[in-house]
C-alpha cells in the first residue's frame, strides 16, 4: 500500500463514506481513514449481545437518507433496503394514548376521540408542515452562498434563494420567518388545544437538540423530522433492513468498487500542514498517509482543536470554534428483550407497537425534563422515543426474541459539571427502565441484555463532542451560511487543501449524507474534475 493519495477522508461515519465514495468514483486515488476498528461510525450495527442479535447501537432510523445520494451511488446494488414502518403512538401516564397512523383519515379520527377542533386542524397543520419541507428540502444538496461575497456564484445563489423565497408569497414568507424563531410548543398552540395532542407532535421539535420545547427555534428542528422520505412517501421513517449499519456497508462497498482504500484501527493524531497547506494525516500509530486533499468527517471541535497545531490557525478563527455550541442532551438504551413488551394503553391497539412510542403527557412535563439537564443532572422524568425494530426487520434478532432502541432526553454532557461515573450511568439506565415499567409492567422481566449509552459513551466511541448526535446544535445562528461558521459555510477549511463534510456542516445532522455529498462536489470543482454528484431535489 502507498501512503501517497489524491484524497484522504478522516472518519468512516456516513458522511464520510459518501464523501470518499463520489471522489473515488470521480477517479481520486482516496484513502479513508478511521480510528475504530469497524466503519459506519454511529451509523452501525453491531453483535453487542450475541451474534445472532444485531443492534443499530447510535442511529436507529432512516428517512433523511437523500434519494439522490441513494440512486447516484447505487446504493440497491450493494444491497441497502429501506423499509418504511407505519404509525406511532404518544402514551400518557393516566392509560390512555393517542396514534398516529399511515392513513390520514385515521388519524383524524383518533384525534377527534380527543379534539374535534384539532381534528380539523390537522389538514391544515399538515399542509403547513409540507410547505415548509418543500421549501427547505431543495437546499440540502445545494452548497450554501456566501452573502458578504460578490463572486458570480454566491450572487447566483443568494439570488436562486430570494427567487424560491418569493414563490411562497407574501403571507407565507411572513410565516415562515416567523416558524424559523418560534418554540415548537407556541408554534403548535396555533392549531391545536389538547394537551396530549400537542404533546405527541412537540417531541420532534427538541429531539437531538439542547433546548426545551418552549425554547425559541425548537419548531425549525421539527422540520429536521419532518422532511424525509422513505420510498417516496414524504415525511415517513423507515428501517435500514440489517440495521442503520446497512447503510455504511453499502457506502463502503461502492467506495471499495471505485477503487477506494480503508485504514481502521487507529485515530488521527494530527493533521499535517505544510506551508499554510493540509498534506496529510499522522495516525496514533505512527503511521503517516499524505495528499494534496484531507477531507475531515469529525465534528468541529475535534477537527481543529484536537488534531491541527493550534500554531497552523488564526486565533480568531479557533476563539469561534470553541464557541460553536455542540452540547449534548441524548442518552440511548439497546435492549435484547426475551418477547413482546405488553404497554397497557396499547392492550386494544397492538399495531401502534409495529411504530414508535413515545412516553410523554404534555409539553410542561417535557419543559420540566429539560429544568434536569439545565440543573446538570438527567431527567428523573424523561422524554422517551422506544422502537422494536425488529418487530419490522425480524433479522435483527432470533425467532420470537427482539431488540428495542430507547432514545431519551434529556442527558448532560457532564453530571454537575464532572465526568460521568459507570456508577451513575448504571442509575441513568435504571431511571429509563422504571420509566418504561410504568407503561408496559413486566417488562424488566423480559430483558435479557441492556447497553446504556450516554454523551460519554457517544464521544469517547463514536467521537461525537459532547455526544450531540447532530455534531452541532441547530439553531438559527447555526444553519445554512453559517453552518458552522461564518465564512466557512462552503466545506473548505482554513487553510488550503483542507475541507469538511461532517454534520458540523450544512445542512446539519440526521443520516442524511448531504454533507459528504456536497463536499465532494465542491473538491472536484476545485480540482477540475468531472462532478459525480447531484444537485437539488430532483422528484420536485
Amino acid at each position: 500500500m502507498t501512503n501517497t493519495y489524491d484524497a484522504i477522508v478522516i472518519g468512516a461515519g456516513h458522511n464520510g463514506l459518501t464523501n470518499a465514495a463520489y471522489l473515488a468514483k470521480a477517479g481520486l486515488n482516496v484513502l479513508m481513514v478511521e480510528k475504530n476498528d469497524y466503519i459506519g461510525g454511529a451509523t452501525v450495527s453491531r453483535a453487542l449481545y450475541r451474534d445472532d442479535w444485531l443492534y443499530s447501537n447510535c442511529s436507529y432510523v432512516c428517512s433523511l437518507l437523500r434519494p439522490e445520494v441513494y440512486r447516484s451511488l447505487n446504493l440497491a446494488k450493494y444491497g441497502l433496503q429501506v423499509v418504511p414502518y407505519g404509525g406511532s403512538a404518544t402514551l400518557s401516564q393516566d392509560g390512555d394514548y393517542i396514534g398516529s397512523y399511515v392513513d390520514p383519515d385515521i388519524s383524524r379520527r383518533e384525534v377527534a376521540r380527543f379534539s374535534e377542533r384539532d381534528a380539523d386542524a390537522t389538514v391544515r397543520y399538515d399542509r403547513d408542515i409540507m410547505r415548509q419541507c418543500r421549501f427547505i428540502r431543495q437546499f440540502l444538496l445545494r452548497t450554501p452562498p456566501d452573502p458578504t461575497s460578490f463572486k458570480p456564484r454566491d450572487l447566483l445563489e443568494m439570488l436562486h434563494l430570494g427567487k424560491e423565497a418569493m414563490k411562497l408569497g407574501e403571507d407565507l414568507i411572513y410565516d415562515t420567518m416567523r416558524f424559523y424563531t418560534m418554540s415548537i410548543t407556541d408554534f403548535l398552540g396555533e392549531y391545536f388545544e389538547h394537551p396530549l395532542v400537542i404533546a405527541s407532535h412537540s417531541g420532534s421539535g427538541i429531539i437531538g437538540s439542547a433546548m426545551g420545547v418552549m425554547s425559541p427555534g425548537t419548531a425549525y428542528v421539527l422540520l429536521h423530522h419532518a422532511m424525509g422520505d422513505v420510498d417516496g412517501s414524504m415525511g415517513a421513517w423507515g428501517f435500514a433492513r440489517g440495521g442503520m449499519g446497512a447503510i455504511s456497508k453499502a457506502m463502503h462497498d461502492c467506495f471499495i468498487d471505485n477503487g477506494g482504500e480503508t485504514v481502521a484501527g487507529s485515530p488521527v493524531e494530527q493533521i499535517i500542514v505544510k506551508n499554510g497547506r493540509a498534506r496529510g494525516v499522522a495516525l496514533e500509530n505512527g503511521n503517516e498517509y499524505y495528499a494534496d486533499v484531507v477531507v475531515s468527517n469529525m465534528t468541529l471541535p475535534r477537527t481543529f482543536l484536537d488534531c491541527m497545531d493550534p500554531k497552523d490557525l488564526d486565533e480568531g478563527f479557533l476563539k469561534k470554534v470553541r464557541n460553536f455550541k455542540i452540547r449534548g442532551s441524548s442518552g440511548k438504551l439497546n435492549i435484547a428483550l426475551d418477547g413482546v413488551p405488553d404497554f397497557t394503553a396499547l392492550r386494544g391497539n397492538p399495531e401502534l407497537i409495529h411504530g414508535d412510542m413515545h412516553l410523554i403527557d404534555s409539553t410542561e412535563r417535557l419543559e420540566r425534563a429539560y429544568d434536569d439537564w439545565k440543573n446538570g443532572i438527567w431527567s428523573q422524568d424523561p422524554y422517551i422515543d422506544m422502537l422494536i425494530p425488529s418487530m419490522t426487520d425480524p433479522t435483527m434478532t432470533p425467532p420470537g426474541k427482539h431488540f428495542m432502541s430507547v432514545f431519551v432526553q434529556y442527558v448532560p454532557p457532564k453530571v454537575n459539571g464532572k465526568d460521568w461515573t459507570d456508577e451513575q450511568v448504571d442509575a441513568f439506565g435504571q431511571t429509563v427502565i422504571n420509566q418504561i415499567e410504568e407503561y408496559a409492567p413486566g417488562f424488566k422481566d423480559l430483558i435479557l441484555h441492556m447497553e446504556v449509552r450516554t454523551p460519554r459513551e457517544l464521544e469517547d466511541e463514536v467521537g461525537l463532542t459532547a455526544g450531540n448526535i447532530f455534531q452541532g446544535e441547530l439553531t438559527m445562528d447555526q444553519l445554512l451560511f453559517n453552518r458552522p461558521l461564518p465564512g466557512f459555510a462552503q466545506y473548505r477549511g482554513p487553510v488550503k487543501g483542507m475541507y469538511l463534510c461532517g454534520s458540523s456542516s450544512h445542512p446539519g445532522g440526521g443520516v442524511m449524507a448531504a454533507p459528504g455529498a456536497n463536499a465532494a462536489r465542491e473538491i472536484l470543482g476545485d480540482l477540475n474534475k468531472t462532478n459525480t454528484v447531484p444537485e437539488g431535489w430532483l422528484d420536485d
